[in-house]
């Protein structure tokens, strides 16, 4: 099963599932496809649709799919990767109004050059991304999260739980009480 997810971007991007169905239509794909269409509104004969399903519902999509096909979106990205999956990530672009900016050609450029994804193109061929993902090994995506986490818990730690504000004020108020008590005494 290859699944199409577009996530949850307000504007429409047709030009991805036009593409998908085509490939359906001549014979480049022959397994069921099963596409997340978001707000764009599609319908097909040849593949399956739905708007929106809930995270679990797509999580486990991505877990029986064979390929994930899907746009430039970090999020649908990352969704896809923790399932060690082959992805071919297609960018939405300005000048076809399916986003305000193009951003995602950085996006789907920097997780094709590590070695996480296959790159769709404006003017690539599907097809050839398509036998190319059946082959594909997708270097393991590993979050940073766990990290960040405990650079925060390290900061905490440190400081005491105290802010830099608080800190400062804290010190301020000892400086300003010491002078106090050498004009007294």
């Amino acid at each position: 099963m290859i699944l199409v997810t577009l996530g949850t971007q307000d504007k429409s991007f047709k030009r991805l599932l036009k593409d998908v169905e085509n490939e359906i239509k001549n014979g480049t794909i022959k397994e069921k496809v099963i596409a997340q269409t978001g707000h764009t509104k599609f319908k097909s004969k040849y593949m399956e649709t739905f708007d929106f399903v809930s995270p679990e519902k797509l999580d486990s999509l991505m877990k029986k799919a064979n390929i994930i096909i899907t746009h430039g979106g970090v999020g649908s990205i990352l969704g896809a990767l923790k399932y060690n999956k082959p992805v071919i990530a297609a960018p939405r672009l300005s000048k076809y109004k399916e986003h305000t900016n193009d951003h995602q050609i950085q996006i789907v450029d920097e997780f094709e050059r590590e070695g996480f994804i296959i790159a769709y193109r404006d003017g690539d061929k599907l097809s050839s991304l398509i036998k190319d993902a059946k082959k594909f090994k997708p270097k393991k995506y590993t979050s940073n999260n766990k990290k960040f986490v405990k650079i925060i818990d390290d900061y905490i730690e440190k400081t005491n739980n105290k802010s830099f504000i608080n800190r400062f004020w804290y010190i301020y108020l000892c400086i300003l009480i010491f002078i106090i008590l050498l004009i007294i005494f």
